[in-house]
């Protein structure tokens, strides 16, 4: 009987082949992580939920490469300089280079929006929701993107998914809810 490889030729070290069982376990490990957060989140109050979203946000902001990571905390850096073009231009490399990782799209989509570039900033967020549906940070963003673009009903949407995934977010609750006096008003 013929035994099968379970690792290519290439790899035949221990030390490979930990790290290579090492990043698959971790990568599972924050997957799994991630669906008892959302589903804690989906529970909690808002005090305990604003634990939550932060480590929500740690795990979203791992891209697994550390070339990729640092293209992010470069494109936070220079938000955080207000240097936009410079934020816009790292976050670029990221999602060229990781088109993949959704907080890359999220994170540019925010400079986006600071350059007052909404068409461009819709379209990253849509994206970035598109490789993560759950996250509630891009929904958040495009429901105050259609406020200011005065496009009430589609705000109202995107503040119903954010309270669906994260439903103790006063602050988004009492815009859904002034937004939904808006649109019955309007329909009078």
């Amino acid at each position: 009987m013929k035994m099968r490889r379970l690792f290519p030729i290439g790899i035949t070290s221990v030390t490979a082949r930990l790290a290579i069982a090492f990043f698959c376990m971790t990568s599972v490990g924050h997957a799994s992580e991630e669906a008892v957060l959302l589903q804690r989140l989906a529970l909690a109050d808002e005090a305990t939920a604003a634990q939550i979203e932060q480590r929500l946000t740690q795990i979203w902001s791992r891209s697994g490469s550390a070339s990729f990571d640092l293209l992010l905390q470069r494109g936070e850096d220079a938000l955080e300089a207000d240097d936009i073009p410079a934020a816009i231009e790292h976050f670029t490399a990221l999602t060229d280079h990781a088109p993949e990782f959704a907080e890359g799209w999220h994170r540019r989509a925010q400079a986006y929006f600071l350059a007052d570039l909404m068409g461009p900033a819709v379209a990253d967020l849509e994206r970035s929701l598109a490789l993560n549906p759950n996250h509630f940070g891009a929904l958040r963003g495009m429901a105050g993107i259609f406020e200011r673009l005065n496009m009430p009903q589609m705000a109202f949407k995107a503040y119903a998914a954010f309270l669906a995934i994260h439903p103790s977010d006063s602050t988004v609750r009492s815009a859904r809810d002034r937004l939904q006096q808006t649109l019955l008003g309007s329909r009078i």
